[in-house]
């Protein structure tokens, strides 16, 4: 099941001067985490016996779709169900290798999987990321910040204006979901 937060509230609330239980320090943070779990496509936090159906690629080896690997319980090709260290292999970077000479089919949703993947301690570069992001969420207002009349101007200070740093984007491309074109 997935954390709350995917960084330390205490941690935020050093950063921000504020007392960890402030509902603004703690809305930015989840709105943070759903951020990032969005941008990833999944949950980052492990997750114990995920069923996947997957494309063969005609290849030796395929990529299950979120890493670390922490499990393979069982490949099914075709319903028939195959035997690790004799029909496949597999490792923590989530590389399926068939093996035997063999390549995976190249066929659609031929591959039902089930393995556990994700982290138990969530890396810092995604917590920092995170941190970062709620800080920019708590500190940028939302609305209208300025206005002068004369000369027709108006600022606006939204979340929308909230962009992404490049610590944000380098983390966002590192861990996440795979898909069959990345292999």
């Amino acid at each position: 099941m997935a954390t709350e937060f995917l960084a330390d509230p205490d941690e935020l609330a050093i950063w921000l001067g504020k007392p960890v239980n402030d509902p603004k320090l703690l809305a930015a943070l989840r709105a943070a985490t759903r951020r990032f779990r969005g941008a990833v496509g999944h949950d980052v936090d492990l997750v114990e016996d995920d069923e996947v159906t997957l494309d063969g690629n005609g290849r030796e080896s395929l990529l299950l779709p979120v890493w670390p690997t922490t499990a393979v319980t069982s490949v099914t090709l075709d319903e028939e169900e195959l035997v690790e260290g004799t029909d496949y292999s597999w490792s923590d970077m989530g590389v399926l290798r068939r093996l035997g000479c063999r390549a995976w089919p190249d066929r659609l949703r031929c591959l039902t999987v089930v393995y556990s993947h994700g982290w138990e301690v969530v890396p810092e570069a995604i917590q920092e990321a995170v941190i970062d992001q709620a800080r920019t969420m708590f500190s940028v207002p939302a609305g209208v910040q300025s206005k002068a009349v004369g000369g027709q101007s108006v600022t606006f200070g939204s979340t929308a204006a909230v962009g992404v740093t490049d610590q944000w984007s380098k983390a966002v491309a590192r861990y996440k979901v795979r898909t069959s074109g990345d292999v």
